[in-house]
């Protein structure tokens, strides 16, 4: 998935994107979102959505929901 492509999909739903960085290994992007969720998106194309608001920015990406206990 694209970064900017998430970006533009969680925004549109009126969550703000409060930071954006190159991940601490510079091989992709950690996004947060105001409502507490993060996004990691390897330049591969693979995300991964974690914290407080993870579920509706999952639900907004259409990405499968993390296994309970992950």
């Amino acid at each position: 998935m694209d970064v900017d492509r998430i970006v533009a999909l969680v925004t549109a739903d009126g969550i703000e994107l409060t930071d954006r960085r190159r991940s601490a290994k510079g091989d992709g992007w950690s996004l947060s979102f105001s409502n507490g969720a993060t996004v990691e998106v390897s330049d591969d194309g693979s995300a991964r959505v974690s914290g407080k608001g993870a579920k509706a920015v999952t639900r907004l990406l259409d990405l499968p929901a993390a296994p309970r206990g992950a």
